[in-house]
């Protein structure tokens, strides 16, 4: 880890590196998070999005003269994903090259900041994001509950962003390259808990590579504003809204290959043998009488011939995940940008 870290700062010359930290009833650990943070970093962005502990008051008089960080005020609280965003407008606004970021609570380990940015400084990743299932002894110190939330959360990530390499999708410690912020849709990502999930998505649609950096889970005295079991149907909902709108865009609009019918023709012919298999099952029962062979033998064929052209597809699709760094433009106009938001 030290060497990551002397590396990486070491690069630091060339790189303006930014954290953004949402502040929302983070008052009793945010001065400590940011005099935590190292300092090398270029700009601290604190987002106070209508925090009832005042927490950017807090900051702005703990750190009147520090010209490194800058407190935002949202009039009305935005979500998390709000305030990151707000937070990326003003990274790119000041031209930063690599932004961060962290939460106000505490929980994130500042110390991994260099693991995060080493793959973009070394052109292998546009974005990373923090895998808490990496490391399994660091299982044991997640509520089991978490546990169970978290995987399900992520077979559906998976499926509807695109990105088969990445797990834990609701983690928010986070890196992005700043020179593809103006590339994202910002009126149209999820603002709230859904964030992070709905980042992934836009990114595979604008194909920017993401990997995951191994970290461990910690869990103090905070109290997690996500309650899995009232979030996970709305994340069923919007996953697979975002599932059918990236098939759509992939495979339909952007490009026709044979995966762009393997879908569609194992779909039908699965809900084909499913129908015709539980018809004439409900009928033999009525009438006593076995069905024949050829009708079994139908309905299974069409069963196991959907399965073969879904995994068929599935196996492109995974192989599609992103694997080219963006290159794109760093002097993009600010009026370009600020259309987008």
């Amino acid at each position: 880890m030290n060497n990551i870290k002397n590396f990486t700062f070491n690069q630091q010359k060339n790189y303006k590196i930014a954290v953004v930290i949402p502040c929302y009833k983070v008052a009793k650990h945010i001065l400590t998070v940011i005099k935590q943070l190292d300092q090398s970093i270029s700009m601290i962005y604190i987002i106070d999005d209508q925090c009832p502990e005042h927490s950017g008051k807090i900051v702005l008089e703990k750190f009147a003269d520090n010209p490194k960080i800058k407190v935002i005020f949202h009039p009305k609280n935005q979500g998390v994903g709000g305030a990151i965003l707000t937070g990326y407008k003003a990274a790119f606004e000041d031209q930063i090259d690599i932004i961060i970021k962290i939460d106000g609570d505490g929980q994130m380990d500042s110390n991994l900041i260099p693991s995060f940015i080493l793959p973009i400084i070394q052109n292998k990743a546009d974005y990373t994001k923090g895998n808490r299932f990496f490391y399994l002894e660091s299982l044991y110190k997640m509520p089991k509950l978490r546990i169970f939330g978290n995987a399900i959360l992520s077979l559906m990530s998976k499926l509807s962003t695109g990105y088969w390499n990445c797990f834990d999708p609701t983690n928010g410690y986070t890196a992005i390259r700043g020179n593809i912020i103006p590339y994202l849709p910002f009126n149209k990502i999820s603002k709230r808990y859904f964030f992070e999930s709905d980042m992934l998505f836009r990114l595979n649609i604008i194909r920017a590579v993401v990997i995951d950096i191994p970290m461990d889970s910690k869990y103090e005295d905070e109290t997690s504003q996500l309650k899995i079991k009232k979030i996970i149907p709305e994340f069923i909902l919007k996953h697979s809204i975002n599932f059918i709108k990236r098939i759509f865009y992939n495979y339909y609009l952007r490009d026709v290959s044979i995966a762009s019918i393997e879908l569609p023709l194992g779909i039908i012919l699965f809900i084909f043998g499913i129908s015709f298999g539980l018809i004439h099952w409900k009928e033999s029962i009525v009438s006593h009488h076995l069905s024949s062979s050829g009708t079994v033998m139908l309905a299974a064929l069409s069963i196991l011939t959907s399965l073969q052209f879904i995994l068929s597809f599935l196996s492109i699709d995974i192989n599609s995940t992103p694997k080219y760094v963006l290159q794109r433009q760093s002097d993009i106009k600010l009026n370009h940008f600020k259309d987008k938001s």
